[in-house]
């Protein structure tokens, strides 16, 4: 047997163990996974509602307040306040960005605004998650569309305030809002 046989020979077993080494690590982990994302989203959608809630009876605390509603075109969920929560995600400046947005009854006003994640520069555009950004979106006026200013102060129900060095993604992000907000009206007053 050769030398370069025997170095084919090795290289296929080694990938051979690898990869069922790899498919052994994601089937142990995988589900592990599914399960964190789950607790994850539930905790987001107890946090856009407001609800307090622990580990020990989060999930408890989700099944007993929030309730799933499927249209044909999107699924939202509605909190005792009646609420309505539902996601977002939408192109950034570097990446997705994923959150949900939470309505108020009159469909127009934003009780809250949670980003899930973002890929959005550290210290500029990865502002966007930061509570003193988001709290800015609270009690906004979306109707008939949410304005980002740029340059000055917002003073308009409508208007945010722009992350300064980072108004594309503030830009975006709004426009994601918008966007999401008015497919979910049109779907759910059909």
């Amino acid at each position: 047997m050769g030398k370069k046989l025997k170095d084919v020979l090795f290289i296929l077993v080694l990938g051979s163990v690898s990869t069922f080494a790899l498919l052994g690590i994601k089937s142990y982990t995988y589900p592990k996974i599914l399960r964190y994302e789950e607790l994850e989203f539930k905790t987001t959608i107890l946090d856009a509602a407001k609800i307090k809630y622990n580990a020990r009876n989060l999930e408890t605390v989700f099944d007993q307040n929030i309730r799933q509603v499927k249209t044909k075109k999107s699924v939202y969920y509605l909190s005792p306040g009646n609420f309505y929560i539902f996601g977002f995600i939408g192109r950034g400046l570097w990446g997705p960005i994923r959150g949900v947005i939470t309505l108020r009854q009159d469909l127009e006003t934003i009780e809250g605004l949670q980003i899930i994640s973002q890929e959005e520069t550290p210290g500029l555009g990865g502002r966007i998650s930061e509570e003193s950004f988001l709290s800015t979106f609270e009690n906004k006026k979306i109707f008939p569309k949410l304005e980002i200013v740029l340059r000055r102060k917002a003073t308009k129900e409508n208007e945010i305030d722009a992350i300064s060095g980072a108004s594309m993604t503030s830009a975006a992000l709004v426009e994601m809002i918008n966007d999401t907000v008015e497919t979910f009206r049109k779907a759910i007053k059909k």
